[in-house]
């Protein structure tokens, strides 16, 4: 090849060249003034529930330790309390109270009492009969003039006093015979009913002081150790059902059309170092201190919203906390 040929072929192998380095440099600015796509990326979390007692009392035993899987009705702790067990045995004495009441009601009055009764009925009625005799004799006797009319009427009113004191006595030992009223017996039978709810009670707040886990889960939280008070209501052991757990993402109304409820979404667990399949389950505003941004300067605001993704199956090993990380849209 002759020199001017081979200095021609030089000289447009370096402009191509050059060329291909604008049009690289040129592809490159293009890229960098490009907003970039950045992945989205959330964390896992999981339902937590809050055990705690209805009654205060002192930790005496825990029955579970941090990390631990338990099952529904698995005992979790014990309290003491002097108060409760002092309550328990005040209602207990008060039913028996009100249930020998209500025996006594039902059983009316003891043998002993009714035939007490008899005799003095039967004492009356004896004193009634001579009361009697000695009126018509007085009686007699006045008809014949020989005894004034003050004493006949001293007379009668000894029979008619012994006659009402018969009576009151035939009375009592027929109240005796039937026992007490249906009014009273009614009254004791509510009496030891009201009681019998009262231990009930007590012994509802006794139960209170043994603690069992209402549901599946594991123990992610101890906050209070033997020896120490528990108040009321306060969550001493927290309980998380791993099985009922997803994803929560921070997403900008912007990229809020590829998340409708329902739609679904793969994302990376690096924890796990594999991808789980999601499913978006409810979409919220978040309150109106969380983070805005402009759309555009001088126009409106973007809000964010929270997303919470499920996972559509079963997943070892994810446990709340864990990053998940999802490709933008």
């Amino acid at each position: 090849m002759s020199a001017p040929n081979h200095k021609k072929l030089r000289s447009a192998l370096l402009l191509l060249l050059a060329l291909l380095a604008l049009a690289f440099i040129g592809w490159g600015l293009y890229r960098a003034f490009q907003p970039q796509v950045l992945p989205l990326q959330g964390q896992i979390d999981a339902q937590e529930i809050n055990v705690s007692s209805k009654v205060p009392g002192r930790v005496a035993a825990l029955h579970v330790r941090l990390g631990q899987d338990v099952a529904a009705g698995d005992p979790l702790f014990e309290l003491t309390s002097q108060e409760v067990q002092a309550k328990v045995a005040q209602a207990r004495a008060a039913e028996q109270a009100a249930q020998a009441v209500a025996s006594k009601a039902d059983a009316g009055a003891r043998p002993e009492e009714v035939e007490a009764a008899r005799y003095n009925m039967e004492r009356a009625r004896t004193g009634a009969q001579i009361a009697e005799t000695t009126y018509r004799r007085v009686q007699s006797m006045y008809d014949q003039g020989v005894l004034a009319r003050q004493k006949r009427d001293e007379a009668e009113a000894q029979w008619q006093a012994a006659r009402q004191l018969e009576q009151a006595a035939a009375a009592q030992y027929a109240m005796a015979k039937k026992g007490a009223r249906p009014e009273d017996k009614a009254a004791a039978q509510a009496q030891a009913q009201q009681v019998a709810g009262v231990v009930s009670e007590a012994e509802v707040a006794l139960a209170e002081t043994r603690i069992a886990a209402p549901r599946a889960g594991r123990v992610a939280k101890i906050q209070i150790q033997p020896g120490e008070l528990a108040p009321q209501g306060f969550p001493v052991i927290t309980l998380v059902d791993l099985a009922d757990s997803w994803a929560v993402l921070q997403v900008r109304e912007d990229n809020m059309g590829a998340f409708a409820v329902g739609s679904a979404h793969t994302g990376q667990v690096p924890a796990l170092r594999r991808d789980v399949a999601f499913t978006v389950s409810s979409v919220a505003v978040l309150p109106d201190f969380a983070t805005w941004r402009a759309a555009r300067p001088g126009g409106t605001d973007l809000r964010t919203f929270e997303v919470r993704l499920r996972p559509t199956q079963p997943v070892p090993g994810l446990l709340p906390g864990m990053s998940v990380v999802f490709a933008a849209s």
